[in-house]
């Protein structure tokens, strides 16, 4: 679907679905609903009214326009209340338009720039541009699409200056929607098509032909020579070998900052000898969602051009039960020299992200970033939409924070208690790589601080809102979500 900005009057633009949005706290048509609905002879606000429209976030009514005006249709979205209103419901509100264009076959789709709350026009734009064009995904490899795809969204911006506001923050908003589909792409692979090579595929299709990325990939033997304990021993029962991964972006004029972005690449989790019931299983191609949002992001990273150096790193490898998989009660040595105690192969992407941390804190980053579906505890204590986030430094965990409220992707800051690191200890290796059956999240974040040396970093845990069992929102449906990728922009965009 194409998106563009043009400067003029909606009620004289050519369109299938003309867009608009209406606060619920206000009675009497103002703003663009206002000046349709004059182009209309007034007949909207009397539809509106008959039909108890209340405006809440994420409702509609549609109407045809009998010719009155060029557009076919007339679409109302609620935006709920003025007061609550932000970048978020721009996003909603665009993806609402590509949903129920959808549903009635129109091909082109004109709308107001929803501006709400102290948001910029830019900021706006953006957002709308991230809500629409995830609405638009499906995920069609293996089955056709069942609905037909609107082609063209305008944005329609008051004058000149919104117009060109409008235009940079467009940009943004696809490069960020294509970076998040890129990783959704990546996860809704199943597993049969999805293997860790697959991953080391992607990394190199990034940089080939970008003169400002290099890949870097160490196969089993490097990894045996570089002690990578984790990701050896977690790889043992799967017929694919291991790769670590490592993407290097570096920029024209760098700064002195350089940061590091670190994936959990688990491309299949059956938990091993620990295993899984059937039905968690189902879902578990997604356990590499933490390298795809990090692929995703270093997919535009050359459009989006930081000031600072980033490192990309990711062990890809797969979690199989065999008469060659870790046990139970194995010990593992991670790239940093501690030992870890196997109590349960479940627990096995922080065997993997023992070595990638230890490998992240060799490149000397000025901070750490990782990302991985790693808890189901976290789900437990946030919910399938909120990704927890732990940190060693204050001023890194409000800085991921500050990104993800602008990203509208939902955060939420978890303690690493300290108390908490005795139940992590192990009477026969350094620590043991599960704790008691209280606060899982939090002695997993915990277990991997171990590998991070005094490095600031941040770990999001995002088992929660990387894949979706339902439809969450308008442009979040049932599948992959990409949750991460548009953070992970705002963090490099704004570092």
């Amino acid at each position: 679907m194409e998106m563009k900005v043009q400067k003029g009057n909606l009620a004289q633009v050519k369109t299938d679905i003309l867009v608009v949005g209406a606060f619920s706290e206000v009675k009497v048509p103002e703003g663009a609903v206002l000046a349709v609905d004059q182009a209309v002879g007034g007949r909207l606000a009397n539809l509106l009214k008959e039909d108890g429209f209340k405006a809440k976030l994420a409702s509609t009514f549609l109407t045809h326009t009998h010719g009155e005006i060029p557009a076919k249709r007339i679409l109302v979205v609620g935006l709920g209340e003025k007061k609550e209103a932000d970048l978020e419901t721009a996003r909603q509100a665009a993806a609402v338009a590509v949903n129920k264009a959808k549903e009635c076959g129109a091909k082109t789709i004109v709308s107001e720039l929803f501006v709400c709350g102290d948001a910029k026009t830019a900021e706006s734009a953006q957002a709308m541009a991230e809500g629409a064009l995830l609405a638009n995904y499906a995920f069609v490899k293996y089955k056709k699409p069942t609905h037909k795809s609107p082609t063209l969204f305008t944005i329609v911006a008051h004058d000149g200056r919104d117009a060109r506001s409008a235009e940079k923050g467009l940009v943004m908003g696809e490069m960020a929607a294509r970076a998040t589909v890129f990783a959704r792409d990546l996860v809704n692979t199943p597993a049969h098509d999805m293997h860790p090579e697959t991953l080391v595929h992607a990394a190199k299709a990034i940089a080939k032909g970008n003169a400002s990325i290099r890949v870097r990939v160490f196969e089993r033997e490097s990894l045996k020579r570089m002690g990578a304990g984790g990701l050896l021993g977690v790889s043992q029962g799967s017929d694919y070998p291991p790769y670590l991964v490592h993407l290097i972006y570096k920029p024209k004029k760098p700064s002195k900052k350089s940061i590091a972005l670190v994936g959990k690449a688990v491309t299949f989790d059956s938990g091993g000898l620990s295993l899984k019931p059937a039905e968690y299983m189902t879902t578990m191609k997604c356990d590499m969602a933490g390298a795809s949002a990090v692929l995703g992001a270093f997919s535009v990273i050359g459009e989006l051009a930081p000031s600072v150096e980033v490192h990309g790193i990711f062990g890809a490898v797969e979690n199989m039960p065999s008469g060659s998989a870790i046990r139970p009660g194995d010990v593992l040595t991670a790239m940093n020299k501690k030992t870890m105690e196997v109590l349960n192969t479940d627990a096995e992407g922080r065997l993997t992200l023992a070595d990638t941390l230890s490998y992240a804190v060799r490149q000397k980053p000025s901070f750490i970033v990782d990302l991985a579906t790693l808890t189901g505890a976290c789900v437990v204590a946030l919910g399938e939409e909120i990704t927890g986030v732990m940190a060693n430094d204050e001023k890194l965990a409000a800085h991921v924070l500050a990104a993800a409220v602008l990203a509208g992707e939902k955060m939420w800051r978890l303690p690493l208690e300290k108390n908490y690191k005795k139940v992590i200890k192990s009477q026969v290796a350094d620590l043991q790589n599960v704790g008691n059956k209280w606060g899982g999240a939090l002695t997993a974040g915990l277990f991997l601080e171990e590998f991070v040396n005094k490095t600031p970093w941040a770990h999001l845990d995002i088992a929660g809102p990387a894949f979706a069992e339902r439809d969450i929102d308008a442009y979040t449906h049932k599948g992959a979500t990409g949750h991460g990728v548009r953070t992970l922009l705002q963090l490099l965009k704004s570092s």
